[in-house]
């Protein structure tokens, strides 16, 4: 199980962050399960009013969040799902996505939580979605992972809180 050895993360005094989520449209089934699993972290995190966006695939991830990074936003997570086929167009997508979430992090200073399911097959994608059966919840953990990262940032470039 690829969950195994991750973190149990506390995160306080976060439901005034401004968050937004982006998610891909293919696998409408496991997409399903990762934004509501993304918005019932938000909803424990008391951040009741974030942003979600729709973009075509996960190849398009990278510009929406350098786009909501840009306006203010205090976290963005990005969530999509790549199944390998029979060509390397896998691999390209894969590659993609994942250096431009990484630079837009970097770029930004702006947290992006990284929910974009890499699988070998939809079974896999499935058991990650945290649908019901799933035995981990990507959606949750992204979003939790880039709150507690923006709380923790927060709280290096203001001392006072």
């Amino acid at each position: 199980m690829s969950g195994k050895g991750a973190p149990e993360l506390s995160v306080r005094n976060a439901g005034d962050l401004r968050v937004a989520v982006i998610a891909a449209q293919w696998h409408v089934k496991v997409m399903d399960g990762l934004v509501n699993g993304a918005l019932r972290a938000l909803h424990d995190l008391g951040i009741d009013e974030p942003t979600l966006i729709r973009v075509p695939g996960s190849f398009e991830l990278p510009v929406a969040a350098k786009v909501l990074a840009g306006r203010g936003y205090d976290a963005v997570v990005a969530l999509g799902v790549v199944i390998r086929g029979g060509t390397p167009h896998f691999d390209y997508v894969c590659q993609g996505v994942t250096q431009g979430l990484t630079q837009v992090s970097v770029d930004t200073g702006v947290p992006v939580g990284f929910g974009v399911l890499t699988c070998d097959t939809e079974d896999q994608a499935l058991d990650r979605a945290g649908i019901e059966g799933s035995s981990e919840d990507k959606g949750h953990e992204a979003v939790t992972a880039a709150v507690a990262t923006a709380v923790t940032l927060r709280s290096v470039s203001e001392p006072w809180h």
